[in-house]
């Protein structure tokens, strides 16, 4: 790590943050899909006292306004994903960093949208990156797609910790959207960033072979048990009470997980053939999502006993 006051980073345009389409919702209850989120791209923003956010210029269906990339302290910081490989947005955050020492490079998970600028960044200040590890299980083909350059400097475990002056943070290991996944604790603003395991604007993307929808209840369940009063996802949005928000979720997945055993007979079927009766009405953008998703929860209920698979195709198992 060095500081950054000899860099001379060109600073990005700044635009307010837009879809150039509208992102559809994955759910119909409200709480699980507020789109009440405004930043200026290229800028980075105090949004508490110890947190600053600056969000890339990737909008989409999947990304919402785009990656919010989070800077945590002052003087010496932490920034938590990095993002994807934007020259240009690199380049806003070493600009809004000017004067000041990045210590820590922290990566929630290994989607292109996630770590790739950890490498530009990294180049440009020298911090280490910190990581559970590298990608998982190879062949996802769900929503942005895995990052299978990244591989951290320092690996993480669940529980694990790093610290800088007047701020800690706590790794909590959450696979389910991807298997590598963590969320990060700052114990000094009961804050949790939440990645995208838990998401305000929309649900989670669970795209087997690295996505697991029993892990990701598991947990959702395990940060249900924890105290955070506020969520910072990488994507949109706060989440000001985490608690009903994630029983909101849980709600929501049980739900969908009965749906799907509903479009289940006893004649087999190929996951892609049930989607139109498990998510009615589904923008066509979202329909390979939706069947990533779909097949999610099929090698959940074959877990439970009540769903088999052969040959690639489904039935229910009474």
């Amino acid at each position: 790590m060095h500081r950054l006051s000899g860099l001379k980073p060109r600073p990005a345009k700044r635009e307010r943050a837009r879809l150039s389409t509208t992102s559809p919702p994955s759910t119909s209850d409200p709480l699980l899909n507020d789109r009440r989120f405004t930043a200026d791209y290229g800028r980075l923003e105090p949004v508490s006292p110890l947190i600053r956010r600056i969000v890339a210029p990737n909008p989409g269906p999947f990304t919402f306004f785009g990656t919010g990339t989070y800077v945590v302290g002052h003087g010496k910081v932490a920034v938590i994903d990095p993002g994807p490989d934007l020259p240009e947005h690199v380049a806003a955050l070493l600009a809004g960093l000017a004067g000041e020492t990045v210590s820590h490079i922290l990566i929630t998970h290994t989607h292109l949208d996630h770590s790739p600028a950890a490498a530009a960044l990294q180049a440009a200040t020298g911090a280490p990156t910190h990581g559970l590890g590298p990608h998982g299980r190879y062949g996802e083909t769900g929503e942005s797609g895995a990052d299978l350059a990244f591989t951290p400097d320092h690996r993480l475990g669940d529980g694990d910790a790093i610290e800088g002056p007047g701020w800690r943070l706590e790794a909590v290991h959450t696979p389910g959207h991807a298997s590598n996944h963590l969320c990060f604790a700052l114990p000094e603003e009961q804050a949790l960033f939440s990645g995208d395991h838990v998401m305000g604007w929309s649900t989670t993307v669970v795209a087997p072979p690295d996505g697991d929808m029993a892990a990701y209840m598991r947990s959702l369940a395990k940060l249900q048990q924890r105290g955070d009063e506020i969520f910072w996802p990488t994507h949109g949005g706060p989440i000001r009470d985490p608690k009903r928000h994630i029983e909101a979720l849980i709600a929501h997945r049980l739900a969908r997980r009965r749906a799907v055993l509903a479009a289940l007979s006893t004649e087999p079927a190929m996951p892609a053939a049930l989607v139109g009766a498990v998510y009615p009405g589904l923008d066509p953008r979202l329909t390979g999502a939706a069947a990533q998703s779909l097949l999610a929860h099929l090698i959940e209920l074959g877990e439970m006993g009540q769903a088999r698979e052969a040959n690639g195709a489904w039935h229910r198992v009474d």
